[in-house]
């Protein structure tokens, strides 16, 4: 399992790499490059290859779309590092960005890394149709905005020291995690041009992905060790943040992640082995400790 994942996170990182070094030259590429590598376990593309797999997509094209992904997820860390934020200072086991470079500067590698993003999903070496391409930039703009990483942390903030109800924690949620997630699994189906319906179905497996990635993240801040983590632990408590633990407990947060587990296993169940390695990757994810 951790070979399969560690080839896909190489194989992102040699491609933000070249593409990287192929930009003009800026003062604001030694931040965008401190906070993308290593950049973590690459799960967001090791999730969009599994499914790829199932729909026998180019892998090259999706480690491609991996690597603009993974600048939207390195963009949504470094702000929602920033003090007025969460305020964190550690990140993958290195100082955040803010603190490393200055808040303004982590401000604008943020930013420039969102729009990087769909430098890369525009670009002419991405070949794709033109269709697929318009298609797969506008739904990442919506997983991005307001509607989702944005929002989502919008709401994780707002909720803070307040009792929230089961169903607003996990739109929150789904905003701020999930919906990348979903994208992820959209992807290799807009790519073959399958028809609408499959394409939501897969959309609520990865929203339900992205949920099961987020109470592992939880768990992680509750009962992790800040060394192996990378990052500050039992934050979240302090802060009084509103998630699946601070509402149902730690034991039923994982017995709701299990069940989240049964229910998208059952939903890819038709796909025979071809699922095998994306459901190998759920029981990863559940279970990770960092």
């Amino acid at each position: 399992m951790m070979k399969s994942f560690d080839k896909v996170a190489k194989d992102t990182n040699i491609f933000l790499k070249k593409y990287l070094k192929n930009q003009k030259n800026s003062n604001l590429l030694r931040p965008i490059n401190y906070a993308l590598f290593p950049g973590g376990k690459k799960i967001r593309s090791k999730v969009l290859v599994d499914t790829g797999k199932i729909f026998n997509i180019n892998y090259s094209t999706l480690i491609k779309i991996g690597g603009a992904i993974e600048c939207i997820h390195a963009y949504s860390l470094i702000h929602d590092d920033l003090p007025c934020m969460d305020n964190d200072t550690m990140r993958r086991g290195k100082l955040s960005t803010h603190v490393k470079f200055g808040e303004s500067t982590a401000v604008l590698a943020g930013n420039s890394l969102l729009t990087l993003a769909f430098e890369i999903l525009s670009d002419k070496k991405t070949i794709l149709d033109e269709k697929v391409k318009v298609e797969l930039i506008k739904r990442l703009s919506e997983c991005s905005g307001h509607s989702g990483i944005a929002g989502g942390q919008f709401l994780d903030l707002s909720f803070e020291k307040k009792k929230i109800p089961l169903k607003n924690i996990i739109d929150m949620q789904l905003k701020k995690t999930g919906r990348l997630f979903g994208y992820c699994c959209v992807v290799p189906l807009i790519i073959a041009k399958k028809n609408k319906s499959l394409i939501k179905k897969f959309e609520n497996i990865g929203l339900d992905i992205g949920l099961l990635f987020q109470i592992a993240d939880d768990l992680i801040d509750y009962r992790g060790d800040t060394r192996k983590a990378g990052k500050k632990t039992k934050k979240d408590f302090k802060k009084g943040k509103a998630t699946l633990i601070s509402l149902l407990g730690y034991e039923n947060t994982i017995k709701y992640g299990n069940k989240l587990i049964l229910k998208i296993k059952k939903k890819l169940k038709k796909y025979g082995k071809k699922e095998k390695i994306l459901t190998e990757t759920l029981e990863y994810i559940l279970n990770r400790k960092k």
